[in-house]
């Protein structure tokens, strides 16, 4: 079964992995998110117990 023989799918994965790893990550990581956090303070949101009509 060819499926079962890694030395080509191997050298593949480990190229894919260095050439991401190595290559797009670092260009991924320079870009600025679009939506930066803030320094809001939370709200807090008052919640009321739902009433059940039959107890």
């Amino acid at each position: 079964m060819p499926q079962l023989n890694p030395n080509p799918w191997f050298f593949v994965m480990l190229l894919t992995w260095l050439t991401f790893s190595l290559i797009i990550q670092p260009k991924l990581l320079t870009f600025t998110p679009t939506n930066p956090p803030s320094n809001k303070a939370p709200t807090t949101v008052k919640t009321t117990p739902w009433i059940w009509p039959w107890t």
